[in-house]
């Protein structure tokens, strides 16, 4: 059964007519009304378990107070919150795992609505998942790997799925699957008017639209999903470790080797800060180790690597080694970091990165290849403007050392185009770098589903 309001069909109305909520509307701001309108929790300041749920996933944001905190909320309680923040003027965000790069599932002084509690979990028999917004990565692979399905999804064990689906999903498969939200056929919205919507290709057509990349919190809060997936499907992991000293030449290598590589190929590297930097590349490969080699070959051919580690592995326990869960997972207890992205469509000076991490006591560059199935998709066909890129870039540097580093590797990597989901409240004309050419076409279904700017955020489309 899917999260909400179980069989009940409120087709148009909204939930405070269908509830009777709408004889609250003289609501005064009054959170301790709104505590007692919940079928959920509403945690305020002062209460025993405030500060722990308050905080989110990174550090730098701990500082940050909600007003309130929703928990276990419902699809009614999603809509009780929505109109209560709409009548106060109070700040709205939804959290899903609480990992925004911005903070923004923490508004100070406003209301977060807790999604955890929308974890359900369904594959049918024809493989189509349904899955609740507060649904962590760890919980979905599990439960795909019981099915035998696959979705190419974030490889972060506590990430929410409505985060990085709404932002477009970069994946370890993504070059022979595409992203996340590729593979969105539907979802359960309630937008701020407390209407609940089921979006998809044939009813409310640009919602859906916006829904596959346009960023998470911008047009309402989706309370599920629903997904095609593919049969599962056993990969090859590898690893590749080289000398400090061959740094410069072997990222040069490797970005003239992974843009002529197969989809079943996909491939990460990161370039970390030191003295000198270091050098590392992995991924996976959708078929066996011999078939693997003659690729790894070619890469190794120029510059030789100081350890290479192949592991064929099923899928479950690919993504289990990627979420760093193998053997078992280590408790996620958050961690400060500040992180930018920019998208490059052509190869980047690695002289240039080398020398912006050399010296550096933290941060690095992480680069994931595109194309493939990514590729072959329209760059309007869904929000996710980037489908031309060869790579992702992440610039992510732990504090103290902070923004004015982030900036500079950040800007030094290349210009213009960024990735939403690493969001970053420092990016240059961020609205540009995260949406180019369906900026206009998003901000008109903003406008149409937000026109009051419940939604609104520093980085909102609202």
């Amino acid at each position: 059964m899917e999260p909400g309001v179980g069989d009940v069909d409120f087709g148009r109305r909204t939930f405070m007519q269908a509830t009777g909520l709408a004889a609250l509307g003289v609501w005064q701001h009054d959170w301790h009304r709104l505590r007692r309108a919940l079928t959920g929790r509403l945690v305020l300041p002062g209460d025993a378990d405030y500060d722990r749920v308050r905080r989110p996933f990174n550090t730098v944001y701990a500082h940050r107070r909600p007003a309130a905190v929703a928990l276990r909320a419902d699809e009614s309680d999603v809509a009780r919150c929505l109109e209560f923040a709409a009548r106060h003027d109070v700040p709205v965000a939804a959290r899903s795992g609480g990992h925004s790069y911005g903070g923004y599932s923490t508004p100070e002084d406003g209301l977060v609505v807790d999604l955890a509690a929308l974890d359900t979990i369904h594959v049918d028999g024809n493989g189509t998942l349904t899955v609740g917004a507060g649904t962590r990565m760890l919980d979905l692979y599990r439960e795909l790997g019981r099915a035998g399905r696959l979705l190419p999804a974030g490889s972060c064990p506590d990430v929410g799925i409505g985060g990085l689906a709404l932002g477009g999903g970069i994946s370890v498969v993504a070059r022979k699957y595409g992203l996340t939200c590729d593979h969105l056929v539907a979802a359960r919205v309630v937008t701020p008017d407390t209407v609940l919507r089921r979006p998809d290709a044939h009813t409310e057509p640009d919602l859906f639209w916006a829904l596959r990349g346009g960023g998470g919190g911008n047009f309402g809060v989706v309370t599920s999903f629903t997904f095609d997936t593919a049969p599962a499907h056993d990969l090859v992991v590898f690893d590749l470790q080289f000398p400090a000293a061959a740094t410069t030449d072997a990222f040069g290598a490797w970005q003239e080797w992974m843009v002529d590589t197969p989809d079943d190929l996909w491939t990460a590297c990161n370039v970390q800060s030191g003295t000198p930097p270091t050098f590392s590349c992995g991924g996976t490969w959708a078929g066996t180790p011999d078939t693997l080699k003659p690729f790894l070959d070619r890469l190794t051919a120029e510059v030789a690597p100081s350890s290479l580690t192949v592991r064929p592995l099923d899928y479950l326990s690919a993504m289990l080694h990627f979420a760093g869960c193998l053997p078992a997972c280590t408790p996620a207890e958050g961690e400060a970091f500040v992180a930018s992205s920019r998208m490059l469509h052509r190869p980047v000076d690695p002289a240039r990165v080398v020398a912006l991490l050399h010296g550096r006591r933290s941060g690095r560059a992480q680069f994931d290849s595109f194309g493939g199935a990514i590729a072959r998709v329209r760059p309007d066909a869904t929000p996710f403007p980037h489908r031309g890129a060869i790579a992702s870039a992440q610039a992510y540097v732990t504090v103290p050392e902070a923004r004015g580093i982030l900036a500079d590797v950040r800007d030094g990597i290349g210009h213009g185009t960024g990735y939403v989901n690493y969001i970053d409240p420092d990016m240059p004309d961020w609205r540009t770098a995260y949406y180019s050419r369906n900026l206009p076409r998003l901000r008109h279904v903003a406008r149409r589903y937000d026109p009051d700017r419940v939604l609104a955020f520093p980085q909102g489309l609202a």
